[in-house]
């Protein structure tokens, strides 16, 4: 029953829309909102086939590799800059000029410094995915318990057993939350780097379909991203209540009370 509630949750909303879009479409012949139907079809026949591998399963690649090497760089270097408080003082003014930057004027240097490869599109990824990764984590760190620092410090817990024991645990909630904000702009970034400099994925393909003015499967590619944001949302959800789940019992326990 539980199961089902919370299916229908997930699906009342999509399906009110679909059904305001299909009323809204009915016996309209605009070329560029195509109905439910055709776009459906167009779906079907774009994406269960070649392009599959040709298109989404590189980009998907890509993204993985980007968004798992952002969020080691920013937990490692987060880690590193919070503990250290020169360390922090001295890369703050860098950090801040950095990430100030947007990641997709970064593309055309990049793309003369390594050229048009894959090797690229992840760089671009990381660029931007970083950011919230290493942002928060730094937080996370800063703001530990001064009482609970000061008691691992008296009972002799340095090195790898503090940072497991007490900083990453104690960061773990802003850092999730730093990952969960990476995650929709690795999505973006991913896009944004296929379209400019690419020859495959799914930026490319949905770019293509624009210009050549076929505007169903244009829209079809577009339904593939947000089924990848919402894959991606749900394997963050599944992932973060199990490695906060001392944090969410809390919650629950204070809830009650």
């Amino acid at each position: 029953m539980r199961f089902l509630k919370t299916l229908g949750y997930v699906l009342a909303l999509p399906l009110i829309l679909v059904a305001i879009w299909w009323a809204s479409t009915l016996g309209e012949t605009n070329f560029f909102v195509p109905t439910p139907a055709l776009l459906a079809e167009a779906f079907a026949e774009t994406w269960f086939g070649e392009r599959i591998v040709s298109d989404v399963l590189p980009s998907i690649g890509r993204l993985v590799v980007g968004v798992v090497s952002a969020i080691i760089i920013g937990i490692v270097a987060g880690l590193l800059i919070g503990s250290i408080k020169w360390l922090r003082d001295l890369t703050e003014p860098v950090l801040e000029f950095f990430r100030a930057i947007p990641p997709p004027v970064l593309v055309p240097v990049l793309m003369l410094l390594m050229g048009i490869t894959d090797g690229m599109k992840v760089a671009v990824i990381i660029s931007g995915c970083v950011w919230p990764v290493l942002l928060n984590t730094i937080e996370g760190v800063r703001a530990i318990d001064g009482v609970l620092s000061d008691s691992a410090h008296t009972y002799g817990i340095h090195g790898w057993a503090r940072i497991k024991y007490l900083v990453l645990p104690s960061a773990g909630p802003q850092i999730m939350a730093g990952i969960r904000q990476c995650l929709s702009i690795g999505l973006i970034l991913m896009v944004i780097s296929e379209m400019f400099a690419s020859s495959s994925g799914l930026g490319f393909t949905i770019v293509q379909f624009q210009r050549s003015f076929a505007i169903p499967q244009m829209w079809s590619g577009i339904v593939v991203l947000g089924l990848i944001g919402v894959a991606l949302s749900f394997i963050f959800q599944w992932t973060e209540r199990r490695v906060l789940r001392w944090y969410h019992g809390l919650r629950e326990v204070e809830n009650a009370v």
